[in-house]
């Protein structure tokens, strides 16, 4: 009982101590429960059959990613376990000069930890199931599902698993607690408030070499992978830029950490005003100590930035190119004219004789009477032809992108179509229609890395042949467009020719175009539901016949971006705590071993008011260093991504960056204030 009215007492007494702790578990308790608790939320939404398959793929996954969480999570309270006990080192000092046993300082943390284990737990499962109940809104809105049955949800699963983790964490944390009790000297203890880290004085001149070094790595790392198209051709490739930014970033601080000083003390006007000299000489201190914690924060605060923008990004991307990329309801195509050759790829006889006859007589046969549920209908074949490949129309600069991008294929056949057959798609997509001349052609496109490509070779007039005909391009860059519907920017390009020019080939495809025919969005479902019922009709399987509806594209490129921004901003949150957290615990340590510092300058005559200031600026620029370098890295990082993500879009960057600036402003700005007024409670203390 004693013990326990001891413990009590110690939280009560330190709880500006614990403040850090408290919100660090408050915080990750909610966000562990609320990304848990998506399951229960997604029960209220009315979706289709495909988008619950979606939703519980993104769920199984969640939980996977929970357990990466709930590690890194155990982690950060272990750390902050570790600056709560540097923290009272000289309070355990004293408790076993009084007789008092190491078993009984180890009960009295463990109730400690208890405590305070249950009162986060309590306080963060709370806010958790508060915040929840308006994720059901996010949720429907990122499925753009609607959400009609909306009540109060509490999501039993997430508070047992949320329990379950968190519990493995605090057993973990009694144990290291009890270890490093056990192995404590009462000398030490006693005399730890007097004990400080070493600093070693770098050379300046080390130092600059270094730092000069270390921005001529990242550069080169940037210069990998942005500005080289050699490199990068492969996935594993990414690994080298990502260890020289690693190791250059290590360096950048190590290097800083021996050069801030020596700069500041040049402009002796500045570092001799107020208490500049003072404060410029701790700030070089907890950099120089804290180099490998500065490294690893600042590429924590780097993937964060980089995993927001761009999951946020590619939602509203994903979103925006469904309007343009899929202007119509539904699309059939297949291949014409197979061959028995085909045989070995897969094809059955069916099939194969089901090539030689036309999408429309394919429907017909299938029972689906297309007159009747379809309008706005554009029948037209592509064409291709051996003779003309992508090597072909590159012309005389093909040796110079094989050498390029070695890992292209340049002997596929160009795909062609009739500009009768390519005006009519475009009124139907809202396109702009096209006008060539007897001897021209037009390429279509609107994949960017191969439209770039193929611009270069229509600047320099290069020729095409089509049936001993010589073609040259009507205007010297591809026009914006596709000819397949689809969720993202994937057309590599379809050559327009005049119709004349394709009379004597045989079609290669045959596609059919359509809107339903319908007047609202519940007789549009029902024709959509009579499409999808041709998978199960048992003739469907001898054809070859393929197809896209709207509602589909829309349901896939949905539920994708709706997956990969739940678990950006849940590993993005949890990175940003992180790392905020790790700051803030460093620099609260630091004002416990320097709070003798603050107390020579009171006694020498300095008023509360400049000491507060200079405190205020260092933990300002201490947060800010990790946090510049991290938004530098940034920069390049989000490009790198966008870059992947080309064919997904990337017009909705700015407002995801936004969110992102926001996030970040109101987690790793709470925890700058919080640091701030705990530390100056500590350096405050009598």
């Amino acid at each position: 009982m004693m013990l326990y009215k001891l413990s009590l007492g110690n939280i009560k007494k330190s709880f500006k101590d614990y403040a850090i702790y408290f919100f660090t578990l408050i915080l990750g308790v909610a966000v562990f429960y609320i990304f848990n608790a998506i399951d229960s939320q997604t029960i209220m939404l009315e979706v289709t059959s495909s988008t619950r398959a979606i939703i519980d793929l993104m769920i199984s996954m969640l939980s996977g990613v929970s357990v990466f969480v709930s590690f890194i999570l155990g982690f950060l309270i272990i750390y902050a376990s570790r600056f709560l006990m540097k923290r009272r080192h000289l309070e355990f000092g004293i408790y076993m000069t009084l007789g008092m046993s190491k078993g009984s300082i180890s009960k009295i943390l463990l109730i400690e930890t208890i405590l305070i284990g249950l009162i986060s737990l309590i306080v963060g499962l709370f806010l958790g199931i508060i915040i929840s109940q308006t994720m059901s809104i996010f949720v429907a809105n990122m499925f753009e599902a609607s959400l009609t049955k909306f009540a109060f949800v509490l999501s039993y699963p997430a508070i047992l698993k949320t329990i379950g983790y968190f519990s493995i964490m605090y057993l973990i944390v009694m144990i290291f607690n009890t270890i490093n009790i056990s192995k404590c000297k009462l000398i030490d203890l006693i005399n730890a408030s007097k004990k400080s880290e070493k600093v070693k004085l770098k050379n300046p001149i080390i130092c600059l070499i270094l730092f000069i070094l270390s921005c001529i790595s990242l550069a080169y790392a940037y210069y990998l992978v942005l500005g080289s198209d050699e490199s990068l051709q492969e996935a594993s490739e990414i690994l080298l830029p990502i260890f020289i930014g690693c190791v250059a970033t290590f360096v950048l601080f190590w290097s800083m950490s021996g050069m801030i000083l020596r700069f500041v003390k040049k402009i002796k006007s500045f570092y001799y005003k107020d208490l500049n000299s003072f404060t410029f000489r701790q700030i070089s201190s907890k950099i120089n100590t804290t180099v490998m914690s500065m490294s690893v924060i600042c590429i924590m605060l780097f993937l964060t930035i980089c995993i927001l923008s761009s999951a946020l990004s590619l939602k509203n991307s994903l979103n925006a190119n469904l309007k343009e990329l899929a202007p119509v309801d539904i699309q059939f195509y297949k291949t014409l004219n197979i061959d028995e050759s085909y045989l070995n790829n897969g094809y059955t006889l069916e099939q194969i004789e089901d090539s030689k006859i036309t999408l429309k007589e394919n429907l017909e046969n299938l029972r689906l009477d297309y007159k009747k549920y379809f309008k706005d209908i554009v029948d037209l074949n592509t064409y291709t032809s051996n003779d003309l490949t992508l090597e072909k129309t590159l012309g005389s600069l093909y040796s110079k992108f094989h050498e390029k991008y070695p890992f292209m294929t340049f002997d596929t056949a160009e795909e062609l179509i009739k500009l009768s057959d390519y005006n009519k798609l475009a009124r139907l997509f809202n396109k702009e229609e096209l006008a060539l001349g007897n001897n021209e052609y037009i390429i279509v496109a609107d994949y960017d890395t191969v439209v770039d490509i193929r611009n270069e070779a229509l600047k320099e007039n290069t020729a095409i042949v089509i049936d001993n005909q010589k073609y040259f391009p009507k205007i010297k860059e591809c026009v914006d467009g596709f000819v397949y519907i689809s969720s993202n920017h994937i057309n590599t390009g379809i050559i327009v020719v005049p119709d004349e020019a394709l009379e004597n080939a045989h079609p290669e495809k045959n596609v059919l175009t359509a809107n339903y025919n319908a007047s609202n969005e519940e007789e549009k479902e029902k024709i959509e539901e009579k499409v999808l019922a041709l998978n199960e009709n048992e003739d469907a399987l001898k054809t070859v016949l393929s197809g896209s509806t709207k509602m589909q594209i829309k349901e896939a490129s949905v539920g994708l971006g709706a997956m990969i921004t739940f678990i950006g901003i849940y590993l993005g949150i949890i990175f940003l705590i992180t790392s905020a957290a790790l700051l803030s615990l460093k620099e609260l340590s630091e004002s416990t071993d320097n709070k003798n510092r603050y107390q020579m300058l009171r006694k020498i005559g300095v008023d509360e008011k400049m000491i507060h200031k200079s405190l205020f600026m260092q933990i300002l620029i201490f947060f800010l260093a990790p946090l510049l370098v991290a938004l530098f890295h940034s920069i390049f990082g989000i490009k790198f991504c966008n870059k992947i993500l080309i064919t997904m879009g990337t017009d909705q960057l700015l407002a995801s960056i936004l969110i992102t600036a926001l996030i970040l402003v109101l987690i790793y700005g709470g925890y700058f204030l919080i640091t701030y007024y705990s530390s100056k409670w500590i350096i405050d203390e009598k």
